[in-house]
């Protein structure tokens, strides 16, 4: 082959591995709006039953099981771990915090009861049927909710941050940042584990989000606008307060002070 034929291969070799290359890096992904790859499902909701609510109960933390619920009240020198009928209301056993706690979140791992509290970066771990005290713990920040996904403990402080906490030495094994797209959703409150997924209320907002536990993306949105009927009533008697029964997959929501809890079913709309 003639020199000038091997030379003006080689140039063509050249010129299309540097369009290659130039085609691949103008192909890679922008990190400007990375987070928006799936939009949130949008749910209404239908009321099913609606049940007694104690209106003295600042409600911070709820949690069902084995057909009672577990409520966690807040408020200093009024705060209170209890066990209550849902069907009446009624508190079938009741023990008030010490006056300087101001209860928050609750969950239920195996045989205990963990309860936050708001700024006194204490928490407590009760035995599930006598309520007897087991143990304290501390963590750094604000308590709002916690919950668990079976393996880890799941809390919110108020941020857009989730900490994962180991569920014996409550040491801190990882955090997640979440957001709705690229936009973190700060005021994360009350926590549930349903199905796969962390459900938070958001504080101050007739609405709960969906979390992807994995990546902290949003998934979807509980529209409980007009649940209930707030007209005239304290400002801070907010939507707070999340049940899931995961044996007869009935979802319960309250608020604070509200007279009354709901079973709501999820209805799709995008």
């Amino acid at each position: 082959m003639k020199k000038w034929a091997i030379a003006v291969i080689s140039i063509l070799l050249i010129v299309a591995v540097s369009l290659a290359a130039y085609i691949a890096l103008n192909n890679q992904p922008s990190n400007s709006g990375q987070y928006n790859q799936n939009e949130p499902t949008n749910y209404t909701h239908t009321v099913v039953n609606t049940y007694p609510h104690d209106t003295g109960a600042f409600t911070e933390g709820l949690v069902y099981e084995d057909g009672v619920l577990y409520e966690s009240t807040g408020l200093v020198g009024d705060s209170s771990l209890r066990r209550v009928d849902l069907s009446t209301g009624k508190t079938l056993k009741l023990i008030s915090l010490a006056d300087d706690f101001f209860g928050e979140g609750i969950t239920i791992f195996g045989d205990k009861i963990i309860q936050l509290t708001w700024q006194s970066q204490k928490g407590f771990v009760y035995d599930k049927d006598s309520f007897d005290m087991l143990e304290e713990f501390t963590y750094r920040g604000e308590g709002w909710g916690i919950t668990h996904d079976g393996n880890r403990l799941i809390m919110s402080n108020g941020s857009a941050t989730l900490t994962f906490l180991d569920s014996e030495t409550f040491e801190i094994t990882g955090t997640l940042w979440v957001h709705d797209g690229d936009v973190g959703l700060a005021n994360l409150n009350e926590l549930e584990y349903v199905n796969g997924d962390v459900y938070a209320n958001i504080w101050q907002e007739e609405r709960i989000a969906i979390i992807n536990p994995q990546t902290g993306q949003v998934k979807g949105w509980i529209n409980l606008a007009g649940l209930y009927n707030v007209a005239n009533a304290d400002p801070e008697n907010v939507l707070n307060g999340i049940a899931y029964d995961t044996h007869g997959g009935r979802l319960f929501v309250t608020g604070k002070r509200w007279h009354q809890l709901f079973e709501i079913k999820l209805n799709p709309t995008t």
